[in-house]
């Protein structure tokens, strides 16, 4: 039975970055895969790559159709057209490690989503902290954002049992508000907590600038009002989770900035969790 992953990576400016991330995929231990590069910046990747002896006949190049169009936009290109069984999301700065498709591809046998650890590095891949590790477990939609307190673009998903497209008129947590759509139809995911997915934080990113914080309430305000308006038809208990670490979260937004302030370099992780943690209590 065919186990293809299609991996979809958007590509913008991505030069510095992007010759890694295929490295990552290349090397790893499940080789059914189709790399999907989608350029939205104009910018030939499958001449960059073959110039630096990184093409593969697996890898797909495509164009988001404009420049700038945003990486929602850019995914969709490549969900719209690919037919693999499973899929996962790579960004261009990002790494998997090795056997995060093995992985990942094993647990799809019984679960529709898979998510992973994260090892969050500096740009010069030096390691800053794991978010989600420990033991694997199945998590329902409510009990998701509790373990994975940070990007949720680490998930591999079978597009058979479930399936979304990226929200272009929202800012920021994107990736968060794709998932609500895949848990519509899977009512849990598998969450592995051994680290698979370099997440590289870079001073400029949306989710380590200290200038993004309007954006991010928003997003995460606007997800609260769909949840609140039963937008992706989860469950009261899988509703009041989400809500619950939202609410957290929007504060927590709210106060980035003074505390990155006192503490440069503070990232938004170790920021939230001990609030996460405090309203647990």
């Amino acid at each position: 039975m065919p186990q293809t992953v299609a991996i979809i990576t958007p590509a913008y400016k991505a030069q510095p970055t992007l010759a890694a991330t295929v490295r990552s995929v290349l090397d790893q231990t499940h080789a059914d895969w189709q790399h999907w590069i989608i350029a939205d910046d104009g910018f030939d990747y499958g001449a960059f790559l073959s110039e630096q002896g990184l093409n593969d006949p697996r890898q797909v190049f495509l164009t988001s159709g404009g420049v700038g169009r945003g990486a929602s936009v850019t995914r969709n290109v490549a969900l719209d057209r690919l037919e693999t069984p499973y899929a996962a999301i790579l960004d261009a700065d990002d790494r998997l490690k090795p056997q995060k498709l093995e992985k990942a591809v094993l647990a799809l046998e019984q679960y529709g989503i898979v998510t992973t650890a994260l090892d969050v590095m500096t740009e010069d891949f030096r390691h800053l902290r794991f978010v989600g590790d420990g033991p694997d477990r199945v998590l329902g939609p409510g009990a998701h954002k509790w373990v994975n307190l940070s990007m949720d673009a680490m998930v591999v998903w079978d597009r058979r049992r479930g399936d979304g497209r990226f929200d272009p008129d929202m800012s920021n947590m994107t990736d968060l508000e794709f998932l609500l759509q895949l848990y519509r139809t899977i009512p849990e995911s598998v969450h592995i907590g051994t680290p698979l997915h370099d997440y590289i934080k870079r001073d400029g990113s949306m989710s380590n600038s200290k200038d993004v914080a309007a954006g991010m309430i928003a997003s995460k305000t606007e997800i609260h009002r769909r949840l609140l308006a039963g937008h992706y038809g989860l469950g009261e208990e899988e509703v009041a989770g989400l809500i619950g670490f939202l609410n957290v979260s929007i504060t927590a937004e709210a106060a980035y900035g003074a505390a990155l302030a006192a503490r440069p370099g503070l990232l938004f992780e170790d920021h939230i969790e001990p609030m996460l943690a405090a309203a647990r209590a």
